[in-house]
C-alpha cells in the first residue's frame, strides 16, 4: 500500500469549504490587479528588472489602451497599496518536502474533466445544478456549459464521442513570457470556436472548408498580415481569398483593410451573405460570437519529459457577446484614462455574476471554473472571476482582449500550420517569436528581466540560462530554434510546484493568490507599495509586435 503523508491525510479529512456563488461584493476591491504587479523591480544590488513589459506596453490599434508608463511607476489606487495576495508570503518548503512524489503524480494524472464515457463531468453536474451554484436562483445554469471533449483530429478539430465536430479547434502558440511558462507552475492550452454562420455554406450546410477559410481570415485580421493556406476553391467558398480578382484556387488569404478607401476583406460561406451588423469585420478584431476555451493544468513528469497533465487546475472561457468598433473602443479607453486621472483611488467596477460571467467592457464576457477542495471543477466565484480581468481587461499588450492567438505558430516549417493540441505535439522544437527589432521575444525578456519569472524565484532558469544575470549570445541563438529547454522544468521542480499549488486548492484560498510559490517572496515582492513610486525602469520596453519607428 502506497504511503500517504500526514499532509495528505489531514487534507483528506478536511471539511469541504462553503462557497457563496451568489455574492457579488468583493472582499478584495482590486482583485483585478494581479500579484505580479507587486514585484520589486529593483533588487538589493540596485539592478533593474522589467517583467512589466509583458502586459503594459504600446498597443496596436484597435487596442487604444496605451500603458507603457505602468512599467515606470506603481500607479495603483489607494485600496490596492496593501498587497492582498498573501499566499505569496507563505512558506511551503516543509510541506512540499513531505509530499509523496508518487502520490502527487497519481493526483495530476487523474482526469477531473472527463468521466469514463469521455464526456465532461462538470457539464453533467451543471445539468443537475447544485443550489449553491445557482447564482440567480432560477434552478438552471445560465452560463457556459463545458462542451469540449479534448479529442482532436489531425487538423486540431475537437470531436464528441459520436464523431461530431464540436466547433472547437486547438492551436499551438508561443507562451507568453513569465507566468505562462510551464517552468513557472502550469501548462495550458487554448481553443477557438467561431459561430455557426462561419462554419456553413451560403445555404446553411455545415462545411469544413468554409470553417477553415474563415479561421484563416480571422488569423489574417488579427495579425494584419497575409496567411498561407492549403489550396482552397474560392468559387465554392464564395470569396476571393487572395484578392486577385478571380474566383479560382487560392493558397493564401491576402490581408486588406482600408475601409475609407473601399478596401476590405470578406467572410466565406453564410457569414459572407450576412450584413455588417450580423457579421462585422475589422482588422484586429474577432468575429462577433467568437469563443475561446483555455485549460490551465498541472505538470506531469514522465520519462520522456515534463508534459501537460490530464488534471485541470482551471477551465477559462470567454465569448465576444457584443461588437465594439474602433470609435467605441477608443472612446472606452479614453474614458477609463479620464476616470483614472479624476479618481485615482477609485477601484474599477465590475458587473455580472459567477453564473452569467463578467463583461470586460470591450465586448467580451468571461467565466471560469476552478478546483474545489476535493479537486473537482466548480464555478469560480465572482471575485475569483474578477481576477481574470487583470489580463483580459485594459492593458496594452492584448489584441482584442486576447494573448494566445496573435502568438499562434504558422508559416513554413510549422507543424500542421499551428493547428494542433499540445497533447499531439509538445513544445519541443517550437521556435521563439521574432520581434520587430530582430531579437527573439524570449531572449529580449531574459535580457531585460534578468530572470525567468516575475518574482525571480525560478532558480533553475537563472542557473541554466543567465550568467551574472545576462543571456549569452549562444543561448539566445539556441532559443530561435527551440524554446522547450528554457520553459520546461526539471521533474523535481514540477513535482514541487504541483504540490505547492495543491495546498492552495485544499485551502480554497484562491482569493489570496493562485501562484505556485514554495518559498516566501518577500525578497522580490512588496507587501505594501507606495502610490506612484518609481519602479526604477527608466526606458519602457516595446512589445514584440511594435512596428512603428520612434
Amino acid at each position: 500500500m502506497r504511503r500517504l503523508t500526514l499532509l495528505a491525510l489531514l487534507a483528506t479529512a478536511a471539511p469541504a469549504h462553503a462557497l457563496d456563488l451568489t455574492a457579488t461584493v468583493l472582499a478584495n476591491k482590486t482583485a483585478y490587479i494581479p500579484p505580479q504587479c507587486y514585484t520589486k523591480t529593483e533588487d538589493a544590488q540596485g539592478a533593474v528588472h522589467n517583467p512589466c513589459q509583458t502586459c503594459h506596453t504600446l498597443p496596436r490599434a484597435p487596442n487604444f489602451v496605451s500603458d507603457p508608463d505602468l512599467q515606470q511607476d506603481y500607479a495603483m489606487p489607494g485600496p490596492a497599496l496593501e498587497n492582498p495576495w498573501t499566499n505569496l508570503f507563505v512558506d511551503r518548503r516543509a510541506a512540499v518536502a513531505a509530499t509523496d512524489a508518487e502520490e502527487i503524480r497519481d493526483w495530476v494524472r487523474t482526469d477531473n474533466y472527463r468521466g469514463a464515457d469521455g464526456r465532461p463531468v462538470l457539464a453533467a453536474r451543471l445539468d443537475r445544478l447544485p443550489p449553491e451554484w445557482d447564482a440567480n436562483g432560477d434552478g438552471a445554469w445560465a452560463g457556459y456549459r463545458p462542451d469540449a471533449f479534448f479529442a482532436f483530429d489531425d487538423e486540431g478539430f475537437d470531436h464528441a464521442p459520436d464523431g461530431r465536430r464540436t466547433g472547437w479547434r486547438a492551436f499551438a502558440y508561443v507562451p507568453l513570457p513569465g507566468t505562462f511558462w510551464p517552468t513557472n507552475g502550469s501548462t495550458d492550452d487554448v481553443m477557438i470556436r467561431l459561430p455557426d454562420a462561419y462554419r456553413q455554406t451560403a445555404d446553411g450546410t455545415e462545411s469544413l472548408a468554409v470553417y477553415k477559410a474563415n479561421l484563416a481570415i480571422t488569423e489574417a485580421l488579427i495579425n494584419r498580415a497575409d496567411v498561407a493556406i492549403e489550396p482552397m476553391d474560392e468559387a465554392a467558398l464564395g470569396v476571393d481569398l487572395n484578392r486577385d480578382g478571380a474566383l479560382a484556387t487560392a493558397t493564401r488569404v491576402a490581408f486588406a483593410f482600408a475601409p475609407l478607401e473601399g478596401v476590405t476583406m470578406h467572410w466565406a460561406g453564410r457569414a459572407g451573405t450576412l450584413g455588417p451588423k450580423e457579421a462585422p469585420l475589422a482588422a484586429g478584431l474577432y468575429p462577433l460570437g467568437t469563443e475561446f476555451l483555455h485549460s490551465v493544468r498541472y505538470l506531469d513528469p514522465r520519462p520522456e519529459g515534463v508534459t501537460m497533465a490530464p488534471r485541470m487546475k482551471e477551465l477559462r472561457y470567454m465569448k465576444k457577446t457584443s461588437w465594439q468598433n474602433y470609435a467605441d473602443l477608443e472612446e472606452g479607453a479614453l474614458a477609463e484614462k479620464k476616470e483614472d486621472a479624476d479618481f485615482p483611488d477609485r477601484p474599477k467596477q465590475f458587473f455580472g455574476s459567477a453564473e452569467a460571467g463578467i463583461p470586460n467592457g470591450m465586448g467580451w464576457r468571461l467565466q471560469g471554473f476552478i478546483e474545489d477542495a476535493a479537486g473537482d471543477l466548480r464555478p469560480q466565484s465572482f471575485e475569483e472571476t474578477v481576477f481574470c480581468m487583470g489580463c483580459h481587461g485594459s492593458i496594452g499588450t492584448t489584441d482584442d482582449s486576447t494573448f494566445a492567438f496573435p502568438r499562434k505558430l504558422s508559416g513554413p516549417g510549422s507543424f500542421r500550420d499551428g493547428w494542433y493540441h499540445w497533447t499531439q505535439k509538445g513544445l519541443s522544437g517550437t521556435p521563439d517569436l521574432v520581434r520587430a527589432d530582430g531579437q527573439g521575444d524570449y531572449a529580449h525578456y531574459l535580457r531585460t528581466n534578468h530572470a525567468g519569472d516575475e518574482f525571480r524565484s525560478n532558480a533553475e532558469v537563472i542557473a541554466a540560462w543567465l550568467e551574472d544575470g545576462d543571456l549569452a549570445d549562444d543561448k539566445a541563438a539556441a532559443l530561435t530554434a527551440d524554446i522547450a529547454p528554457l520553459v520546461t522544468p526539471s521533474p523535481e521542480r514540477a513535482i514541487a510546484l504541483d504540490a505547492a499549488y495543491r495546498m492552495i486548492v485544499r485551502e480554497q484560498s484562491f482569493v489570496k493568490g493562485r501562484d505556485a510559490t514554495i518559498t516566501p517572496q518577500d525578497a522580490t515582492v512588496w507587501r505594501r507599495v507606495e502610490q506612484d513610486a518609481p519602479t526604477g525602469i527608466t526606458e519602457p520596453a516595446d512589445p514584440w509586435f511594435y512596428r512603428l519607428k520612434r
